[in-house]
């Protein structure tokens, strides 16, 4: 156990009722500790049997000041002739909550909460960093670097890496720096060697292998690749990111149950998925279209066989009204990105989604993540896969009416039984898909004040407590919660500043409509000085 006798600062005494939750103690006006900081006091807990004096590591939630002379019953002139007496009887109580106590068992780190009393006139310590440090970081070996502490800011934290593998959910309001958070991770996660795949619906990631100057990241960018499919206009142009691969679908390769399945056909329409089937049947059998026809080509062939097969034309109408549905699907081409192209060992794939409709995007999640899963099902390839989902509440809504819906709550309650490890991103969790949310064991919840959407985030995590959702709405841009399997206990960070370029930053207005003042500046100047010019010339003709 960790000795911290000798660099104990005693900040107060316990006072009134404590239990082994929760104490009260006095502090001065001098060295009372601000909210948010951790504190220790000592307590005689029983470990394998023994009682023995064990160090309790608290934090404060709450501080109030009272006084019996400065009251609300003194006007304004007695209380300055209290002040100008030099009477100051100022009371500080602080209110404070136990974290627990560290045990090793087996060479392993574990955190035991206090089931004995917290005695009244204790005194209370502020917490050594040592210690602190020894709560909430785990080696570097175990662990990923997301930030520093709050309220000690010189205390580096460490999540645990095996706490993905229950899932992970990053929630925050617009503009209080998720997807910043996860560049973070992902740059954690490359350096570890992990395989990642990330669905990028607004190019926030694309930049990963480039730093803040433009620089390639020599270190993790070879194993960062962004796929883009042609037919999108993107966010940024092709020759601003590295690696860039095209990421298309071959029609003619999807079975009859799947373009059923895509065009939104219940699995009960036995007869329009037979439909399906006989027109691909017979675009297959056709030597000039063989493996390569279109969408188009097999709306025609139901147009026609509509026509052939008249018992049947309401089955094949009704097919055609279902194929048009995929008009809205724009990725097709002529060949399918092998799926060993974007799943490769020890990479990060990004899946770049900008400049497609609603009905592309969900599609390609659908159709890529099914393949992931199918290869580790399948024991196809060998490493654990981490998949990120930005903007997780359009692919896995309440309602689940999307083609990925199915594929992502499979991951969340399945996945890692086969080793895939699922990681939400959303700023409107209340638009979510509950269950899969309940699935994630940790948050890392930033600043969300929307009252409907903390109300989600409190029914989806266990370990959220009144306390810190209060805290919810006064965190700053950048600072977490974080909660569950990553962290042994609660913890609240400064996320750290990132090495890698994000994409996805809020556009710097100021600057931008400097440029625009100067363009306009340039462009008068542009516009007198050929006034000028003409009249001149004019003149001289004159003459």
């Amino acid at each position: 156990m960790l000795d911290v006798s000798h660099s104990l600062e005693e900040i107060g005494r316990i006072v009134g009722e404590a239990t082994p939750e929760t104490f009260i103690f006095v502090s001065s006006k001098e060295k009372h500790p601000p909210k948010y900081e951790y504190i220790m006091v000592k307590s005689k807990e029983l470990v394998d049997e023994e009682a023995i004096e064990v160090d309790v590591l608290a934090q404060v939630t709450g501080i109030v000041s009272s006084s019996s002379a400065y009251t609300e019953q003194l006007d304004f002139e007695a209380l300055q002739r209290i002040y100008q007496a030099g009477i100051e009887d100022a009371n500080v109580l602080c209110y404070a909550k136990t974290l627990g106590y560290l045990n090793e068992l087996n060479g392993k780190k574990r955190i035991l909460l206090p089931r004995r009393a917290i005695y009244p006139g204790n005194p209370v310590y502020l917490a050594p960093d040592g210690l602190v440090e020894k709560f909430f970081s785990y080696s570097d070996e175990e662990g990923i670097h997301i930030g520093y502490l709050i309220s000690r800011p010189r205390i580096k934290v460490n999540l645990s890496i095996n706490g993905f593998r229950r899932h992970v959910a990053i929630i925050a309001q617009t503009g209080a720096g998720k997807s910043y958070t996860l560049g973070v991770l992902l740059e954690e996660l490359i350096k570890m060697g992990a395989t990642s795949i990330v669905i990028d619906p607004h190019a926030d990631y694309v930049f990963l292998s480039r730093d803040k100057n433009g620089n390639r990241i020599d270190e993790i960018a070879d194993r960062i690749q962004v796929f883009r499919n042609p037919n999108s206009t993107g966010r940024y142009s092709e020759e601003d990111i590295d690696n860039l691969k095209a990421l298309t679908f071959k029609f003619a390769d999807l079975s009859p149950e799947e373009v059923a399945k895509i065009a939104g056909v219940s699995p009960t329409y036995t007869r329009i998925i037979a439909a399906f089937r006989n027109a691909i049947e017979e675009l297959r059998a056709n030597e000039e279209k063989g493996d390569s026809y279109s969408l188009s080509d097999l709306i025609e062939t139901l147009k026609r066989l509509s026509e052939k097969e008249s018992d049947k034309k309401a089955n094949y109408i009704g097919a055609i009204n279902y194929a048009i549905r995929l008009m809205k699907i724009k990725v097709f081409g002529d060949k399918t990105t092998p799926i060993t192209e974007i799943l490769k060992p020890f990479y990060t794939s990004i899946l770049d989604l900008s400049g497609l409709n609603n009905a592309s995007q969900d599609y390609i999640v659908s159709k890529v993540l099914e393949r992931v899963v199918e290869m580790r099902f399948k024991n196809e390839f060998l490493w654990p896969v981490f998949i990120f989902i930005e903007e997780a509440h359009r692919f896995i809504p309440k309602n689940g009416r999307t083609a990925s819906a199915e594929i992502i709550n499979t991951i969340a309650s399945e996945g890692r039984k086969f080793g895939v490890f699922l990681t939400l991103v959303t700023q409107r969790p209340s638009k979510i898909n509950p269950d899969s949310l309940s699935q994630c064991n940790s948050q890392i919840i930033l600043r969300i004040t929307n009252p409907v959407d903390q109300k989600a985030v409190r029914e989806a995590s266990e370990q959220l407590g009144e306390n810190l959702m209060r805290d919810l709405p006064g965190l700053n841009v950048g600072e977490a919660i974080i909660v569950g399997d990553l962290t042994r206990v609660p913890v609240m960070v400064k996320v750290r500043e990132r090495i890698s370029r994000e994409g996805g930053a809020d556009i710097d207005l100021v600057k931008v409509l400097k440029c625009a003042r100067d363009e306009i500046k340039k462009s008068i100047e542009i516009k007198k000085l050929r006034k000028e010019s003409f009249m001149k010339n004019t003149m001289m003709s004159e003459v």
